[in-house]
This record gives C-alpha cells, structure tokens and sequence, in this order.
C-alpha cells in the first residue's frame, strides 16, 4: 500500500489509471450516501449541542492535530466549556464510547487522542459511533461545543460548522479519489463547508506551524540543550514536514525512518540506532514514553493561525448562533 501512497503525489501513472475503477466505484457509493442524508431518506442524529467539525478531503498527514489543539484551547479562552470526540483510530479501549483520562494509556486512547486529552484537559471521548459518544457527554458533562476530530464524511452525525483543513503544499494530490489518488471526496466539496483553512502556505485563511522547542520523550521536559544530529522517526502522514521542521532547529538529520501513520512502536523497532540520538513528533513520542532512551527527544509544534482566520471564526460563530459563550 505504501507504493501506491507514493503514486499519489506524482504525475498520473499507469497505476493510477489500473485504480480508476475502483475510484469510480468509490465516488458511485460516497455521493448516493450523501445524497440519502441530504435528501433526508436517511437520517442524522440529534446532538445536544452544536457540533463544530475539523475535517479534510484527503486521508494523512493534513496537519489537523495541532489546529483541532489550537481551537479547542480558543474556544475555551472565549468561555466555552468545549468536550471533543474522535473516532479514535488505531485504540484498543475494551469498550466504546471511552473516555480518555489521566489513566487511561496510549493503547487504550490511540496516539492522537491521547495527546489531545493530555495537552487540553477537556473531556475526550473516542469511538466509532459519534452519537453515542455524544450522549455520553450529555449524561456526564455540562458543556457549550463538541469539536469533532475529523468526520467530515460521517453524514449522520449534524453539525454546526464545518472546517476543512488542506495542506498549502501536498493540496489534492493527483487529484483522484481513493484509491488511486488521496481524496476522500472531490475539490468541490470544499464549496459547502464553512471555512477551508490552509495549513502553511500563503492563504488569508491560514495557520503555520511554529516550532515550540525540542522536548525529552523520557521525561517530557524541554531542553535547552541537545544533540546536533540525530535519526529522525516519524509514523506520520507527512514526515517531510516534520524534517524540515528539524533541521530548523538545527538537527543534522544523518538518517530516517518512515513507519505507517498510527504505527504502535515497540522497544525493537529502534534497536538499528544503537545508542544514536533519535527526533520524533510528539504524537509519536507519546507512544514510546515507556522504553524511551534519556537521548530521544520530540519536536512540540503549535499552530498559529493568521488573523483572518480568527477574525472568520468568530464571525461563524457569531452568524451561527453559537456566540452566548463569547467574552
């Protein structure tokens, strides 16, 4: 499968057009789904509170993580008490829906999720069926929004505003639908959802992501100093992203090691370093917490988002109904 990930960023191969039927089939059963819930045949839930949804179009690497952290932590500045759900994949909760907690470990959670209930302290709860996920937050909590991690494509779950985040430099691909080319749905969807927001790039409507310094995976402190070279591994949609962002810091990268996006590390799989500095992200650092060596350390990056894309949500928000919260 990886190979045919590669081809998806290049010009049109004979692979890509061996898959086009497949694709066809794809868009044959995404738009009759659709078209059910927008003809009302099938029907959407009933949510307690409003929904804001952080999607995209394409499968990986998107950079949604760190905007869903930033407008979480947003929300809540301007008085929101905000919960969040996520399919939570790649978990292994004994149960769903399941709330992440102080207790709760990386395994249980998924690496996303985790992170996210660790970094916000807002109620996070993971599974595959979104309405029952929200009712257990109804049942539990007094809260104003539920921010959905991805789900753009979950038509039966409502939604109040619908954020679409597209990569400034990946963009669509090779254009086509899964699975010759990366699309989970065609460009024009983009036209029926609330805001699309740039990640890098140059856009009005965008958020960079800065780098908020190199932090120890054994201990999860920052430090000052570290070493100037090192492996770079990642298990992420995007690791070139990543990379780059190291040698920023100063990191001579002098080897890499790609894994598949969610990949669950074990002790082994670094066993080829010896005693080499290793760089991770720090949704991968989360999962190697545990056997980490004192000279493994993570890159912790933050979104910052123009002030046109601040000034655009409020005015969502504001348009939307869902401003009783705002200061």
């Amino acid at each position: 499968m990886k190979s045919i990930e590669q081809t998806w960023y290049q010009p049109k191969s004979l692979v890509t057009y061996m898959l086009l039927p497949l694709s066809l089939l794809f868009w044959v059963v995404s738009t009759l789904r659709r078209g059910l819930f927008s003809l009302g045949l099938r029907k959407r839930f009933t949510s307690h509170t409003p929904i804001i949804v952080v999607g995209n179009i394409s499968i990986g690497g998107n950079g949604k993580t760190p905007f869903a952290l930033w407008l979480v932590a947003f929300l809540q500045t301007q008085g929101f008490k905000v919960a969040l759900i996520s399919r939570g994949y790649g978990s292994q909760a004994s149960n769903y829906p399941f709330e992440v907690t102080d207790l709760s470990s990386v395994a249980e959670a998924g690496d996303e999720p985790y992170l996210l209930h660790s970094r916000l302290g807002c109620p996070v709860v993971i599974g595959p069926d979104r309405e029952a996920s929200c009712n257990y937050l109804k049942n539990k909590y007094k809260i104003d929004l539920i921010v959905s991690d991805d789900g753009l494509q979950h038509y039966k779950m409502p939604r109040s505003v619908e954020f679409c985040i597209v990569d400034s430099k990946r963009r669509f691909g090779n254009g086509c639908l899964l699975p010759a080319g990366p699309l989970r749905e065609l460009p024009s969807r983009l036209n029926n959802v609330d805001l699309v927001i740039e990640n890098g790039g140059t856009a009005p409507v965008n958020y960079v992501l800065q780098s908020a310094g190199i932090y120890s995976v054994h201990t999860g402190l920052k430090c000052d100093e570290f070493p100037k070279k090192g492996v770079a591994v990642s298990a992420i949609g995007n690791p070139q992203r990543f990379e780059k962002s190291l040698q920023e810091e100063g990191v001579d990268i002098i080897d890499t090691a790609h894994f598949r996006d969610h990949h669950a590390y074990i002790k082994s799989d670094f066993s080829q370093f010896g005693d080499t500095a290793i760089f991770m992200t720090e949704k991968d650092a989360v999962k190697c917490q545990s056997f980490a060596k004192e000279n493994w350390y993570f890159l912790k990056v933050e979104a910052q988002p123009s002030k046109m894309l601040v000034n655009q949500l409020l005015d969502i928000l504001k348009n939307k109904e869902i401003y009783h919260g705002l200061r």
